[in-house]
């Protein structure tokens, strides 16, 4: 069965019954909302007289682009991950707790934390601690460092298509994106990226790796809308892109959106100074400007507020990161 905020409240609780998560006659529904704005899936938020809780439930397509396809077997994917991260102390207090899976439905109950905003007003404040980023560091490092099963989900089909939107389709130059709709001018800006065969053809290579499998268990979006703020403490979300693959991937991004925010790439070398593990500073480089690239000129916009002088300044940062990755090595 799904659901969305028009389904009817009786309906709702027939369902939490029937999957055993009502599990007495006292509690009943006061209200349904959203909490936030979902891209993905269809996310509410159900109040009862006792308690409120987070439902989850994908979709065979992306929530807010029904044309667009997606594998429903996604939150499946988010399940996982939450179940193996489980037992590590730190990322419990990052983390909204499971309350219920239920496969047949597609459907994830998690814990309500609260009030919280997503962290993407960053892009327009111009800053992002120190702090707050050796804390972002730790929690991405703590989630490395987690012990997957064998059997972990590969997430072949969503990497398929996280592939196509940031290795593929923003240096296409016709993909049916008018950058211009955007920003006047941006699609001018965005040409000689995407005629560059060099360019593209490095892209192409870590995106093949990208879509190779790994050992190492990663978040999949590590980027301040995964990220929630509530008061001092800071949330992650949305881990259903997760899957074993290589720690760079997501460093590379959470190094990217620092350099978004805070218009320099002082973030890249905190970064590795900060991380507790080895890693491979050329590829960190590569990725951070791939996603810098692909966030600019690509479908994924973000809500930031940039001149074209200023667009034109972190494309050609992310151009040499990508290009020239050996000259933001850290020692």
């Amino acid at each position: 069965m799904f659901i969305d905020q028009q389904t009817p409240i009786a309906a709702i609780k027939a369902l939490l019954q029937k999957i055993g998560f009502f599990n007495t006659t006292e509690e009943h529904i006061i209200k349904v909302s959203k909490p936030g704005e979902g891209n993905m899936n269809v996310v509410l938020r159900v109040t009862t007289n006792l308690r409120s809780f987070i439902l989850k439930q994908s979709r065979p397509f992306v929530q807010k682009y029904k044309d667009i396809e997606a594998p429903i077997a996604r939150i499946d994917v988010e399940y996982q991950f939450y179940k193996t991260i489980s037992s590590n102390a730190l990322l419990n207090k990052h983390f909204p707790k499971i309350l219920k899976y239920n496969a047949e439905n597609y459907l994830l109950i998690l814990e309500d934390l609260g009030a919280c905003e997503d962290m993407t007003y960053l892009y327009n404040t111009g800053t992002l601690e120190t702090k707050q980023l050796g804390l972002l560091v730790q929690i991405v490092a703590n989630i490395h460092n987690a012990k997957a099963p064998k059997d972990y989900p590969k997430n072949k089909d969503l990497r398929l298509l996280n592939y196509q939107h940031i290795f593929e389709l923003p240096f296409m130059e016709n993909n049916g994106f008018s950058l211009n709709e955007i920003q006047p001018g941006l699609e001018n800006l965005s040409t000689a990226y995407k005629k560059d065969a060099l360019l593209k053809a490095k892209i192409k290579e870590i995106g093949s790796k990208y879509l190779s499998d790994g050992t190492t268990l990663i978040h999949g979006d590590f980027y301040p809308g995964s990220w929630m703020t509530k008061k001092e403490q800071v949330y992650i979300i949305d881990p259903e892109f997760s899957f074993l693959g290589f720690p760079e991937f997501d460093l590379g991004v959470l190094a990217a959106h620092a350099i978004l925010i805070a218009k320099n790439k002082t973030a890249l070398s905190t970064i590795q100074k900060n991380y507790p593990n080895t890693i491979d500073s050329e590829l960190l480089s590569q990725i951070t400007g791939i996603e810098v690239m692909r966030r600019l000129i690509g479908l994924a916009q973000l809500p930031i507020t940039l001149s074209l002088k200023e667009k034109e300044n972190a494309l050609e940062l992310a151009y040499h990161l990508i290009m020239n990755p050996s000259n933001n090595r850290v020692d």
